[in-house]
């Protein structure tokens, strides 16, 4: 039975695998704050998507009816999308309402607007990024 000895002139490649070890760590530890930032980024834009359908459907019921030879037909006004969205949006305290109006008289038109700030890596974003969303409603009157 023969014993090895160590020979002097072989590479010596103790301790690599803790370098290995901690590369990996750190980049484990970005990506998993890479991925709480984008999920923050995508709850905050289904925030603004929500409140804008809200705004959207409010301001749609914002509605004048008028009453012509005994039929009956439902106008919205820029002002009554403005006011019924405005309200929804000031309870929901999410957005801010950039814009509301009709375009044809019969659907509501709304535009909200929010900041998001990342939670983690604010480094890279420190004033955040405005998240826009626009959502339209029709009434259900003709």
């Amino acid at each position: 039975m023969t014993t090895r000895t160590p020979d002097a002139d072989a590479p010596d490649d103790e301790g690599s695998v803790l370098l290995l070890t901690l590369g990996y760590a750190l980049l484990a530890i970005a990506l998993v704050l890479v991925c709480v930032d984008s999920t923050s980024l995508y709850l905050t834009q289904k925030r603004a998507d929500a409140a804008a359908d809200a705004a959207a459907l409010a301001g749609a019921d914002g509605f004048t009816l008028t009453v012509d030879g005994g039929s009956a037909s439902a106008r919205l006004t820029d002002e009554g999308v403005y006011d019924q969205a405005s309200d929804i949006i000031d309870a929901l305290g999410t957005a801010t309402l950039v814009e509301a109006g009709t375009p044809d008289g019969v659907s509501a038109r709304v535009r909200v607007e929010t900041v998001w700030h990342p939670p983690v890596l604010t480094v890279f974003v420190p004033d955040g990024w405005t998240i826009e969303a626009t959502a339209t409603s029709r009434t259900a009157l003709r």
